[in-house]
């Protein structure tokens, strides 16, 4: 575990020769994404932060957006509105800051929710949690990657649950579409699942841009709530019994927003960044070098080394060319 002290004493370093000096922040209006907004700001480094999100949340984001201004004076912070769970717009997002943008230092992304109810779908015919926990993440990416690749020390955060991959996903059916493939646990399984493996694909083919799927632990964002139908068994267990957990067992906002902060600066994922002197990070392919971190709520490494060999043998390609497919015409 990398302690809270030393996780304060890295951030404590950001300044503006260290801090991203652009970021896109893709679920930024609410939780992880959030407090990380929040945090990188009080730095009172010079950055340039794109907050993406829904029309739905525009008006407290603004609100949000004054109150960073009180924070520090030297963050710009741009707001950007559109429905990411559907592909043409996630296009659309990136196409307005690639007009705008040369570089980018830091690509943030959190969207998503825990799928209890029933699948549905979006009117691209994807389930739109896995649109907005896998595809537009990974559209995100290959966007952006031009401008990641000019920047000095680029990185890209997906925060889902890295190191929680099982072996056992459908390659066979990767959006889960055929009777009876469908619920929470198998969608969530196999999105976090296609995450790590098509992250690492990624990596694999740009060396010099730092990867890291984070699991965030519990943090008590409300997420668990969105992906639940109102007043169905699970909308009563989750009510009773999952809000009460995680209130009790989550970290704190304060801590939390500092641990993704450091995963999103630190050289202690892949050498570039923030100096750290502390003990490097293990990437997924278990060495001390840049690539893929799996990066739990404690800032470890956890490589999950027997579950991503598996999929790397029976997974990783059949899933990258089923994305390829899907996002072809949004690319």
């Amino acid at each position: 575990m990398v302690s809270y002290k030393d996780i304060q004493a890295s951030n404590s370093l950001i300044n503006d020769a260290t801090a991203p000096r652009v970021a896109v922040f893709v679920g930024g209006t609410s939780g992880i994404g959030k407090l990380t907004i929040q945090a990188l700001v009080a730095t009172g480094a010079s950055t340039r932060i794109y907050l993406v999100g829904r029309k739905g949340s525009e008006e407290r984001t603004r609100t949000f957006i004054q109150e960073l201004h009180t924070i520090s004076a030297k963050a710009e912070v741009i707001w950007i509105e559109g429905e990411i769970a559907l592909l043409a717009e996630t296009k659309r997002i990136c196409d307005v800051i690639k007009k705008t943008e040369s570089r980018i230092d830091l690509l943030f992304l959190t969207a998503g929710y825990a799928p209890f109810g029933a699948r549905k779908e979006t009117v691209e015919g994807v389930e739109i949690a896995q649109s907005l926990e896998y595809y537009s993440r990974v559209l995100f990416i290959l966007h952006l990657l031009p401008l990641l690749r000019e920047a000095e020390a680029p990185r890209v955060v997906s925060v889902l649950g890295g190191g929680l991959e099982w072996a056992s996903i459908n390659v066979d059916d990767p959006g889960l579409k055929k009777p009876g493939s469908f619920n929470g646990m198998r969608a969530q399984v196999q999105y976090i699942a296609m995450n790590t493996v098509t992250l690492e694909q990624l990596a694999n083919d740009n060396p010099d841009v730092t990867f890291i799927h984070s699991w965030p632990g519990w943090v008590n964002t409300g997420n668990v709530r969105r992906g639940s139908d109102p007043n169905s068994i699970m909308s009563w267990v989750v009510w009773l019994v999952l809000d009460p957990l995680i209130r009790l067992f989550s970290l704190s906002d304060d801590e939390s927003a500092q641990r993704h902060l450091f995963q999103s600066t630190s050289a202690a994922f892949g050498g570039r960044g923030v100096s750290w002197n502390g003990k490097p990070g293990i990437n997924s392919l278990e060495k001390q070098a840049n690539g893929l971190f799996l990066v739990n709520y404690k800032c470890d490494c956890t490589p999950n080394a027997k579950t991503l060999s598996s999929l790397r043998k029976g997974a990783q390609e059949k899933i990258w060319n089923h994305t390829q497919e899907v996002l072809q015409q949004y690319l």
